[in-house]
């Protein structure tokens, strides 16, 4: 198995899991601006959209799509109880997370990682993000992961709320949110995806 990644994009979630997981698996860098690989090769070729993740499993298939990649990975190691089982009503608490953070987090971030978006426009998405944190903070509130333990929803919400540092926006007004990355970070499996990325020392 190998996981085609971009340090701190959103392929960082699919890393984790892996991780948590116990997964073997490789890695290969993607330089996102010139669309090649570590080893040299045309990243189109592999994946048309142009963008990571990209899960390539021992028989040659290709996954992409942060939501199906980690749903096949928690299913893949069902004891490492990082969904809920297929078809239980929890199952679906956590598809409808995973959609969520997708959309309503993610997607937000992009305009405000091009430098020609208008001020004007990047203000509204912070502002939007901001009323999607709020959701996310009350829903946070006496829980130490979003469904009680720790899911693929954890990890793709930890990715994400990390470039809230790189756009500048400014996280202590939820002070739930920073307890919630803090103690996702201190967990071993994250840290090593950290350090493995280069993210930290």
């Amino acid at each position: 198995m190998k996981l085609y990644y971009s340090p701190a994009a959103c392929s960082l979630s699919t890393h984790i899991i892996l991780r948590e997981g116990g997964y073997e698996f490789d890695l290969e860098k993607v330089d996102l601006r010139s669309k090649r690989t570590a080893a040299g090769k045309d990243f189109t070729q592999i994946n048309p959209k142009g963008y990571v993740p990209v899960l390539e499993l021992d028989d040659g298939q290709l996954l992409t799509e942060n939501i199906a990649i980690d749903e096949f990975l928690a299913d893949h190691k069902a004891e490492s109880a990082l969904a809920p089982r297929s078809g239980t009503f929890e199952r679906y608490r956590l598809v409808e997370w995973l959609a969520f953070i997708s959309t309503e987090v993610h997607k937000q971030f992009g305009p405000l990682f091009k430098p020609d978006t208008p001020e004007a426009t990047q203000q509204a998405q912070k502002d939007q993000l901001a009323k999607r944190f709020d959701y996310v903070a009350g829903q946070l509130k006496g829980k130490q992961y979003l469904m009680g333990g720790f899911t693929v929803a954890d990890a793709y919400l930890f990715t994400v709320l990390r470039w809230t540092e790189h756009v500048k926006i400014d996280m202590s007004r939820w002070p739930v949110l920073k307890t919630y990355m803090t103690r996702v970070e201190a967990r071993p499996q994250v840290q090593a995806a950290l350090k493995a990325e280069g993210l930290i020392k």
